[in-house]
């Protein structure tokens, strides 16, 4: 994909044109209430820039998984009703996506004025990719903009098939996600490291493959560094580990060791008889884990040797945690080594980019996303990236 062919809508005459926003508003909700509005933080500041240069915008998004149509449970409605906080305006809401609630709410907006349509998976067509109903969602518009990244992995309607009925750009946030990915991937300051963590090698494999080609550094942290530690011939006690992905380990740090990339494991863990708040727990060297206990946080040895490497590193792209941060003590690792590169960020003397829902939770509790270069709040598109594997949803903005 030719990325620099990718159109934004920075200097564009929105003008009393009808924008249609793709956007992810797919936020947690409960009791009627957006528990975690990070999402619609991030988006309305791009749909407050197109109100105010006077566009009439028509926001759409999926919302959960819907079966069999729509339900109260999977409306956008309490969602719009949140964004407008964000806005700081009324936003109108259509109880449709397409049909004639949907064009009525449309046909009323003025310039400047923003309305949210329905759940677009309330219609089978969305995830379909559905050329019918990709027209019913194109004729309520003049421009296609797409600013939902998280949503550009899938081939849906509202991604694919409107980009190519209409006009098609992207919108800041998108520019965001894309540009910080490609600042760590294709033309980063040198040396890269790539912290990754996770419970297993198998959900990993590509973007471990995709990685070894460019970065310097490969830190393998979490449930997954257990099957590379057995590969070595480390025991790991009742540690979860994948014995059927052994050889896998062992291939990616052979073609590691051809590329010239650097492969960190544990030197020492955390290890406890159970995964349970208050287990009593010791460090043992990596070498030394008893066989009735498991690794559940690398070790203090081990966090005082990433950091070191880190500190030498001018870029870092981080996915997944060192350990089992969601129970304490378990969470130290990550949250130490977090706040190492959270700080040589701030102090200019690297760009940080993380992404993945477990590791955006596990920067939270750290208290340390703000301080990261950027913090993707994208799950499957983020890691699809990271595969190197082309996103329908971005390469339909590309001009042919």
């Amino acid at each position: 994909m030719d990325l620099d062919k990718v159109k934004t809508t920075s200097d564009l005459d929105v003008s009393g044109k009808r924008v249609f926003v793709r956007a992810d508003l797919n936020v947690p909700v409960r009791d009627g209430k957006v528990s975690d509005a990070t999402r619609l933080e991030r988006v309305a500041p791009g749909l407050a820039d197109l109100a105010r240069r006077g566009a009439k915008v028509i926001v759409a998004s999926h919302f959960g998984r819907p079966k069999g149509g729509p339900s109260a449970e999977h409306s956008l409605r309490p969602v719009a009703d949140a964004l407008a906080g964000f806005l700081g305006k009324p936003v109108a809401f259509a109880t449709d996506c397409i049909g004639p609630e949907a064009d009525k709410v449309v046909a009323a907006l003025k310039p400047g004025d923003i309305a949210v349509l329905e759940n677009l998976r309330f219609h089978k067509g969305e995830e379909g990719n559905d050329a019918e109903f990709g027209r019913k969602l194109a004729a309520h518009a003049d421009i296609y903009v797409n600013d939902a990244f998280s949503a550009a992995h899938r081939a849906h309607a509202s991604t694919v098939t409107m980009a190519k009925l209409l006009p098609a750009y992207a919108g800041p946030l998108l520019m965001e996600e894309i540009d910080a990915l490609r600042s760590v991937l294709d033309r980063p300051r040198r040396p890269v490291a790539a912290v990754i963590g996770g419970a297993k090698v198998s959900t990993k494999i590509p973007v471990l493959t995709n990685l070894l080609e460019k970065v310097d550094v490969l830190i393998i942290g979490g449930g997954m560094a257990n099957t590379f530690l057995l590969a070595q011939g480390v025991q790991v006690g009742k540690s979860l580990v994948e014995a059927d992905f052994v050889g896998t380990a062992k291939e990616i740090m052979a073609k590691a060791a051809k590329r010239g990339c650097k492969i960190m494991l544990p030197l020492d863990a955390v290890v406890a008889q159970r995964f349970e708040a208050g287990a009593p727990s010791i460090n043992v060297p990596i070498s030394e884990v008893p066989a009735d206990q498991m690794i559940l946080d690398v070790g203090r040895e081990s966090v005082v040797e990433y950091i070191a490497e880190l500190s030498t590193c001018r870029t870092v792209l981080w996915n997944g945690p060192l350990g089992a941060f969601e129970i304490a003590p378990f969470g130290e690792g990550t949250f130490n080594v977090a706040g190492a590169v959270a700080e040589l960020t701030a102090v200019g003397n690297m760009v940080s980019v993380a992404g993945g829902g477990d590791t955006v939770a596990a920067l939270n509790m750290a208290r340390d996303a703000e301080k990261f270069t950027y913090v993707s709040t994208a799950g499957g598109a983020f890691l699809e990236w990271l595969e190197g594997i082309e996103l329908p949803g971005i390469k339909a903005l590309i001009p042919a």
